[in-house]
């Protein structure tokens, strides 16, 4: 999974930029429920802090549900982009209504409550999920990728004017659905990387004057203040 993430980020990637992409060294192989994800958070942390220290200019959370996103726009002044995030919004500039393609079902609600987090419920035309694990990915692609497509026609049927594959495992995915649905199919992992390199020409850094102001027991850490 993560090398599909690298090939996917590395081939809509400018020339002159670099990446570096890495795994948790702690905490779950894949994210499929609330448990997983509060197991992956502390490691998202360390791999921003680390990266802080090398100074990275941005960061990428390779994982739709955004794990620990806020909490490393605290720590980091380097823009940190979460896929899920950056999928909608890129959504929200080419249709009206998208809809989210995942897995698995028990992840739904997930799905609700970061659309509500992210003020966007009204822009969501459906949620549609195949009842299979993330782990499955790996030696099942082929069948999923016909549940998959069979509920995005569904998401089509109920007005989604694109899709967001939302799984950082579909990624490499975009183009071949996006052939068989004929409607814009977005993968976050490229997403966040275009998001990140316009916020870095631009020269925007994260805002640290109230939400995401660097907490106050580390506020006399220079190694988290670039």
């Amino acid at each position: 999974m993560t090398k599909a993430i690298d090939t996917a980020a590395r081939q809509y990637k400018r020339h002159d930029t670099e990446i570096t992409t890495v795994s948790l060294k702690s905490g779950p192989p894949i994210i499929d429920s609330y448990y997983d994800e509060a197991l992956a958070s502390a490691g998202v942390l360390e791999e921003i802090k680390k990266g802080s220290l090398e100074n990275f200019d941005g960061f990428i959370i390779a994982c739709f549900s955004d794990p620990a996103l806020q909490a490393s726009r605290e720590i980091s002044s380097a823009p940190v982009v979460g896929i899920g995030e950056a999928s909608m919004l890129l959504a929200c500039t080419i249709a009206y209504k998208f809809a989210i393609l995942s897995m698995p079902k028990s992840a739904t609600a997930s799905m609700r409550a970061l659309l509500t987090a992210y003020g966007l419920e009204s822009r969501c035309a459906s949620i549609r999920m195949v009842d299979v694990s993330v782990s499955k990915l790996e030696t099942g692609l082929a069948k999923i990728k016909k549940l998959l497509l069979q509920e995005a026609r569904k998401a089509i049927d109920e007005g989604a004017e694109t899709i967001l594959l939302g799984c950082a495992g579909l990624s490499g995915l975009d183009k071949e659905f996006e052939k068989e649905l004929g409607i814009p199919t977005i993968d976050g992992v490229v997403a966040a990387v275009k998001l990140l390199e316009s916020l870095h020409d631009y020269g925007i850094k994260t805002s640290k004057i109230l939400t995401y102001r660097t907490p106050e027991r580390l506020q006399n850490s220079s190694n988290l203040e670039r």
